[in-house]
C-alpha cells in the first residue's frame, strides 16, 4: 500500500485580472484574500467570484475610482476557477469641499479654523477614508475652540461623472460655545471638594478646552491614591443660570490603609527586609502618610514620611520626613536622627525639580591611621545641616523599562557640619543615561549611562562625614564589586570613600518572547581622593543577566565578574531586583 500526501497551498479566492496600478492591484488582492480549498463545483466558484467583486468594488470606491467596472466570472477549465476582471476607469478628484452650518453657526474664528481642518485640496484623489477623516478633524477643531457639543450630520458627497470629480459637503452642528463653571465632585471617599476645585486649570467663565480637562485628570491620577479618576464635561441640562457648565469629577479611592512587605538580596549587600504601613487620603487632599521599617545587614532604619501633593499650587509636592538610621558598612558605622522637608515641582510627566533642607544629628564611627600607619578608631558626634536642590529631566518612554529616549539628573547639596568637626562643603553629582532601540519594536536596546560627582571645600577625605563621601561598587553602581569596595582603601583594606566619582555602564538588552529578556553589560568607575577623580584607577566588570517582564516592569537577575580584582574581591557578584539597572 502506498500513502501519498499533498500539502495545501494557499491561493487567491479569485484571480484579479485587468490593467491596474501595482499598489491598487495589491490592495484588491489583499481584500479578496486567499484560501486553501479549491471550489467544489461551478456554483461555488461563481459565488466566490461575486464575493470577490464586491470586495474589489469597495476598495476601488475607497480609492476614488467611482466609474470602475468589476465583472465576476469563472474559467472554462475543470475544475472551474473564479476570477474578476477589473477596469478601474478614471480616478475621481476632490473639488471644492464645503461646510454647511446647522444654525446657529460658530463664531467667525472657529468657523475659519474648522474649514482649514478639512485639509482636502482640490485635485487630490477622492479617497473615501480621507473624506471621512476630514469630518472628524472639523469636529475635533470645534471642540478645541470651545464647542464641546459639536457633531456631524449626514454628509453630502456629489460624484460628478461628467468631469470625474467628488465634492463633499459637511453638515456640522457646532452647538453653543461652552463656558466653564467650577468642579462637581462625586466620590464616596474623604477627598475635599475645595481642594479638587483648586486643581482646575481654568477660571470660572473661561471657554471650554479639552486639554484643561485632561490636565485636571492627570493631576488627580498622579497622586497615586485613587483606583479610578474620571473627569468629564457635564451634560447641557446642567448649565446654570449664568450659562456656565461644571466639570464632573468622579473619584474612587484605593484602600485607605495598606500593609506591605518585601525582601531583597545580593551577594554584596546581603539580605534586607522591608515593611511599610501606608495611610492614604488621611486629610482629604490625596495625601500619603507612610511608616517604613527596614532591617538589613548594611542599612536599618525606621521612619515616617508625609506627602502632600499639589501643595499650594498644582504639580508641587511637599514631603516631610523623619527617620532613625543605623548603618553598619565596611567603611563606617552611623547612628543618627534625620529630619527633612522638600518641595518637588513637576514640569512634565516624569520630569521635576526639587529643593529643601535636612537636619541630622548622629554618631559616626570610622578608622584613621596615625603617622606610623597604625589604625586608630575614631568616634565623632556631628550635627549636619544641608540645603539640597535637584532636577530630573526624563525624555524616556518608560520609568522601569525604557527602550528609547534619555534622562538627565543633577543634585546639589551645600552642607554645614558642626560638633566634633567644623566644615562647610558643596557636594554635586549628575547622571545622564540614554536608550537606543536597534529595531522598530524596541526588542533590542543599547543603553548607556555616565555619572560624575565632586565635593568642593574639604581639605581631605577624612574631614567629610562618612555617609557624604562618594563610594562605588554594588548593584546600583558598579556591578561585580562589593558594596563600597571600588576606590581608595585604608591600609587595612577598609573602603575610605572619596571626594570625586566617575561611573559608566553600557548594556545591550534583548527581549525574548513576551515575558523574558537577556542583558549583557560592562560597568566601570573610580573614586578619587581629590575633587576631580580623572580616569586613573578605573575598575571594570562585565556580566550578563535575565529579565522576567511583568505588567509593571521587569524583575532582573544579574551576575557580574570583576576584571580588576584586588585582594579581598570576590570572583563574582549576584543581584536580584525590580526594574532595569538604570
Amino acid at each position: 500500500m502506498t500513502l501519498s500526501t499533498q500539502a495545501a497551498v494557499a491561493a487567491p479566492k479569485a484571480e484579479v485580472r485587468g490593467e491596474l496600478p501595482d499598489d491598487l492591484r495589491e490592495r484588491i488582492e489583499n481584500a479578496v484574500g486567499e484560501t486553501d480549498d479549491a471550489p467544489d463545483n461551478r456554483f461555488q466558484a461563481r459565488r466566490r467570484a461575486r464575493a470577490a467583486a464586491e470586495d474589489a468594488t469597495a476598495v476601488l470606491r475607497s480609492e476614488g475610482y467611482y466609474a470602475s467596472t468589476v465583472t465576476p466570472d469563472i474559467t472554462e477549465a475543470d475544475p472551474a476557477l473564479p476570477y474578476i476582471d477589473v477596469q478601474p476607469g478614471p480616478r475621481f478628484l476632490i473639488a471644492d469641499p464645503a461646510v454647511e452650518w446647522t444654525e446657529p453657526p460658530p463664531e467667525a474664528g472657529a468657523a475659519a479654523a474648522a474649514r482649514e481642518a478639512i485639509e482636502l485640496e482640490p485635485g487630490e484623489p477622492g479617497r473615501a477614508a480621507d473624506v471621512v477623516a476630514a469630518e472628524g478633524r472639523i469636529v475635533a477643531v470645534l471642540t478645541r475652540q470651545g464647542y464641546a457639543d459639536a457633531s456631524a450630520g449626514a454628509r453630502r458627497v456629489v460624484v460628478d461623472h461628467a468631469d470625474n470629480t467628488l465634492t463633499p459637503t459637511y453638515r456640522i452642528a457646532s452647538g453653543p460655545l461652552v463656558r466653564l463653571d467650577g468642579v462637581t465632585l462625586r466620590t464616596q471617599g474623604p477627598t475635599n471638594p475645595q481642594w479638587v476645585a483648586g486643581l482646575a486649570p481654568w477660571r470660572e467663565g473661561e471657554v471650554y478646552d479639552p486639554e484643561d480637562v485632561a490636565e485636571l485628570e492627570r493631576r488627580l491620577t498622579e497622586t497615586g491614591v485613587y483606583d479610578s479618576v474620571t473627569v468629564a464635561l457635564s451634560p447641557p441640562s446642567e448649565t446654570n443660570a449664568e450659562g456656565l457648565r461644571p466639570i464632573v469629577v468622579g473619584l474612587r479611592d484605593q484602600p485607605a490603609r495598606v500593609l506591605e512587605a518585601g525582601v531583597g538580596w545580593s551577594t554584596s549587600e546581603g539580605v534586607g527586609v522591608d515593611a511599610a504601613w501606608t495611610w492614604r487620603n488621611r486629610f482629604g487632599r490625596a495625601d500619603t502618610l507612610r511608616f517604613d521599617l527596614r532591617l538589613a545587614e548594611i542599612d536599618s532604619r525606621i521612619g515616617a514620611t508625609l506627602s502632600l501633593p499639589h501643595w499650594r499650587r498644582p504639580g508641587r509636592t511637599l514631603k516631610l520626613s523623619a527617620a532613625v538610621v543605623d548603618e553598619e558598612t565596611d567603611a563606617y558605622n552611623r547612628r543618627g536622627l534625620l529630619a527633612s522637608a522638600d518641595l518637588t515641582q513637576r514640569f512634565g510627566p516624569t520630569s521635576f525639580y526639587s529643593y529643601g533642607a535636612a537636619l541630622e544629628a548622629g554618631q559616626y564611627e570610622d578608622i584613621t591611621f596615625d603617622s606610623l600607619g597604625n589604625p586608630v578608631p575614631r568616634e565623632r558626634t556631628l550635627y549636619i545641616a544641608t540645603l539640597r536642590g535637584s532636577a530630573t529631566l526624563d525624555r524616556s518612554n518608560d520609568p522601569l523599562d525604557p527602550t528609547q529616549g534619555w534622562r538627565a539628573s543633577l543634585d546639589l547639596q551645600p552642607t554645614l557640619v558642626g560638633g566634633d568637626t567644623s566644615l562647610a562643603f558643596l557636594r554635586a553629582a549628575g547622571q545622564v543615561s540614554a536608550y537606543l532601540p536597534l529595531d522598530e519594536q524596541g526588542d533590542t536596546v543599547v543603553a548607556g549611562r555616565i555619572r560624575a560627582g565632586s565635593i568642593a571645600g574639604a581639605d581631605g577625605v577624612g574631614d567629610v562625614p562618612s555617609d557624604r563621601r562618594f563610594f562605588a561598587g554594588g548593584g546600583g553602581s558598579i556591578r561585580g564589586y562589593e558594596f563600597q569596595s571600588v576606590g581608595p582603601r585604608l591600609p587595612d583594606g577598609t573602603p575610605q570613600g572619596g571626594l570625586s566619582l566617575i561611573e559608566t555602564s553600557l548594556e545591550v538588552r534583548r527581549r525574548i518572547g513576551e515575558r523574558w529578556g537577556a542583558v549583557a553589560f560592562i560597568d566601570g568607575g573610580t573614586v578619587g581622593e581629590s575633587s576631580f577623580a580623572g580616569f586613573d584607577g578605573v575598575q571594570w566588570a562585565v556580566g550578563a543577566g535575565v529579565r522576567y517582564h511583568l505588567p509593571f516592569g521587569p524583575i532582573r537577575a544579574d551576575i557580574a565578574i570583576p576584571l580588576d580584582k584586588r585582594e579581598g574581591d570576590a570572583a563574582f557578584q549576584l543581584y536580584i531586583s525590580i526594574g532595569q539597572a538604570f
